[in-house]
């Protein structure tokens, strides 16, 4: 074995498979891919020590190279979700392990990759694959193991005639296997041939030197302490190590096979800790599972009483229900009989028709009295109905709404444990959700558990997604748009929790967000615009030059509208961005305009000396009524002094008072640029206030325009990324 190839951490390890002191079943899960979950094929050295397959690499290159493209091709997507893509072809395969492979001009090239063992990014340079060193030693160790693993299986001669005979010998010059009888044809004796050398049956083969992969005809005999790495004196001398401190082969050889040596030591001489450690986790596992069903017969046991509680005032509560009920109907039936007894009062109307044919006096004065008493009552209850009772069990309804809010709640004992409040003022949605909660008692909880779920459009409730926090803020990433989404977070004092806040639902936008920034250049008026330098807030002031052509207010001068556009355009797709414009401003135009009818507007200004003249110059003019139908290159609404103004329409009430509408919060701009429609929303409810149709046959631009004081501030979750990716650039 060469020195060079011994300087890998496996190396001692391979002397223990030798001695018989580890065996090939245990490290089996050190021969494992963390990429393709399979044993090692060609494993590459990360910068960060960890090994991968060779074609892995290649294909994680591939889909991280797909993905940036379809960010690229489409600046809305702000944080689109891993997609596992389609395997590569050999031809990409072989364009980007080739040196000094690129992107298309528009795109940065690749230098960093994301390590599936440790999960941190890591810089290949300029190099890229061609730079990481092959791990020879670990695939020695794989091809042990296979061999261990298919120990029935024989190694097949590479030269003989079919059928071919099992080798008995390996050549690592000629990277083939041979039967002895090809071995003495193929390297007969006297030749140089002769003197190739042997192993045993094997399919791994590995050349005698490793070589630099920055300067592939020099060998590799230093070490940098820096980096980390086996380097050449090309390197050193003029290379990307010339400054930093190497050593010898030897040296580093020998330095890092006595610390993994000691290491491996002291893992095997406490093994008996292990043991016992292994023993006591044993028993707390057991503990745990006892503690467990414990703690589920005493939950069920507090259920249990609760059903009996139900129960009890649930007879009862059906007791007086039916008390009532039979008192009710048994005043019914009373009536009921007497207005019965009406009915056979047909035979005393005619005992008292024969009564007033009494002539005598006395007679008739006997037998009227009690005759007159009978027929008044009668008389009486036919003048006034009444009811005995009432039908309505109004006084019987059970009000649980207070105990269903408490069972809603009911978790367990909090021990002093605060709930923790989601602060709604300082919790937005956009792609991803930032969930600001504030706690009482924040220096007493450990941890928090924030709780997340979509909301279907029939209210079906999906099962909740869990997140651990530290902190009491989260974004939450990889949401759908155009979907409900509700937040609950709860707090963690070791094993115990408190209950769950309640819960706050927001609505996600109805399309990606549209990262850009307010262009400084296309058509921007310094003079009258106030941009500040991170380009998202721009301000108008009704400054010194409006004083100087006050004289001109007297002949009809009007103030026209300042414009500024965003500085990236849209082609395709479905896009939303948000802003606010400051409450003291007197009028603000805001929406989308196309590429022409910017260079119209910006290049070629009509005479500014009245509000008539343009379609969207902010005034009341009723122009806008001769454009109902027609699809123009822009639209624009109109927002001013705490108010948004509803452009005109033929379809609803154009009544001043069915136009105008509070200035919302945030505002929100959803643009459609296949089906050609623009629309204008409250951010503070995701509602739609204003939709119509616009031409999207050109390229289409946020716009703004501005006129006498006011203000627009971009939200920050539409300028982060993109000024995240400038950086990056």
């Amino acid at each position: 074995m060469s020195e060079s190839g011994e300087i890998s951490e496996f190396g001692y390890i391979m002397e223990l498979l030798a001695r018989g002191k580890v065996t090939i079943k245990n490290i089996e899960r050190e021969l494992i891919c963390p990429a393709c979950k399979e044993l090692f094929t060609h494993p590459l050295i990360l910068p960060c020590q960890h090994s991968i397959c060779h074609k892995c690499v290649k294909e994680l290159l591939l889909m991280l190279d797909d993905s940036f493209n379809d960010v690229g091709s489409d600046n809305s997507n702000q944080s689109s979700p891993r997609l596992r893509f389609p395997s590569p072809s050999v031809d990409k395969i072989d364009r980007i392990s080739r040196p000094g492979w690129k992107r298309n001009s528009l795109t940065p090239r690749t230098t960093t990759f994301p390590c599936p063992g440790c999960e941190h990014d890591v810089d290949l340079g300029e190099r890229g694959i061609n730079g990481l060193f092959r791990n020879f030693t670990l695939e020695t160790i794989v091809e042990r193991y296979r061999q261990a693993a298919r120990a029935a299986t024989a190694i097949m001669c590479d030269l003989c005639k079919p059928p071919p005979q099992e080798s008995t010998k390996s050549c690592m010059d000629c990277s083939a296997s041979y039967c002895n009888e090809c071995f003495k044809i193929y390297h007969p004796w006297g030749t140089v041939k002769a003197q190739h050398e042997y192993v045993g049956p094997t399919t791994n083969f590995r050349p005698k030197i490793l070589m630099c992969p920055e300067h592939e005809t020099e060998r590799i005999n230093m070490y940098c302490e820096l980096c980390k790495r086996p380097v050449c004196h090309l390197c050193k001398l003029g290379g990307n190590h010339s400054n930093h401190r190497v050593t010898t082969m030897s040296s580093a050889y020998k330095t890092l096979k006595e610390k993994l040596s000691k290491d491996i030591d002291y893992l095997i001489g406490k093994e008996s800790q292990v043991k016992s450690q292994i023993s006591e986790l044993n028993l707390l596992m057991k503990e745990t599972e006892c503690n467990g069903e414990r703690a589920k017969e005493e939950a069920i046991t507090h259920f249990e009483k609760l059903f009996e509680v139900l129960e009890e005032r649930k007879s009862s509560v059906l007791k007086a229900i039916d008390a009532s009920k039979k008192l009710r109907l048994d005043k019914f039936q009373t009536q009921m009989e007497e207005y019965q007894g009406l009915l056979e009062n047909n035979g005393l109307v005619g005992y008292a028709q024969e009564v007033l044919k009494e002539t005598d006096q006395s007679c008739f004065v006997q037998t009227a009295k009690q005759l007159h008493l009978r027929i008044q009552k009668a008389t009486e209850s036919l003048k006034s109905f009444r009811p005995a009772a009432q039908t309505s069990f109004e006084d019987y309804v059970v009000n649980t709404s207070k105990q269903t809010e408490l069972l809603g709640e009911l978790s367990f004992f909090s021990s002093g444990i605060d709930v923790p409040e989601i602060n709604e003022e300082q919790s937005k949605v956009y792609n991803n959700a930032l969930i600001n909660w504030h706690h009482p008692e924040k220096d007493k909880a450990d941890s928090y558990v924030l709780e997340y779920r979509k909301i279907n459009k029939d209210e079906e409730m999906l099962s909740w997604n869990e997140v651990e926090v530290c902190g009491t803020s989260k974004v939450i990433s990889d949401l759908e748009s155009n979907v409900n989404y509700a937040f609950r977070v709860r707090a963690y004092k070791g094993s115990i929790c408190s209950p769950c806040s309640r819960e706050l639902i927001l609505h996600t936008p109805p399309a990606p967000v549209f990262s850009f920034l307010f262009d400084e250049k296309c058509g921007y008026n310094n003079e009258h615009l106030l941009l500040n330098l991170k380009r998202d807030r721009v301000e108008s002031r009704a400054g010194f030059n409006l004083l100087l052509a006050a004289e001109r207010i007297q002949v009809g001068y009007y103030t026209s509208l300042d414009y500024i556009i965003g500085d990236v355009g849209i082609t395709k797709g479905k896009h939303f961005w948000a802003f606010r414009v400051e409450p003291y401003s007197y009028m603000v135009k805001v929406g989308v305009a196309s590429s022409d009818k910017l260079q119209e507007w910006l290049h070629s200004p009509r005479d500014a000396v009245s509000p008539r003249y343009e379609q969207d110059s902010g005034h009341d003019s009723g122009s806008e009524d001769t454009c109902f139908d027609s699809s123009q290159p822009f639209t624009l609404v109109t927002i001013g002094m705490k108010k948004f103004f509803i452009p005109k329409s033929p379809t609803s009430s154009n009544e001043p008072e069915n136009r105008v509408l509070p200035m919302p919060t945030s505002i929100g701009v959803f643009l459609d640029y296949d089906k050609g429609k623009v629309g204008f929303y409250d951010m503070d409810h995701m509602k739609c206030l204003y939709e119509r149709q616009v031409d999207c046959s050109h390229t289409m631009y946020p716009a703004f325009a501005l006129m006498g004081s006011g203000g627009i501030q971009l939200e920050e979750s539409i300028t982060a990324k993109y000024l995240e990716y400038q950086e990056n650039m």
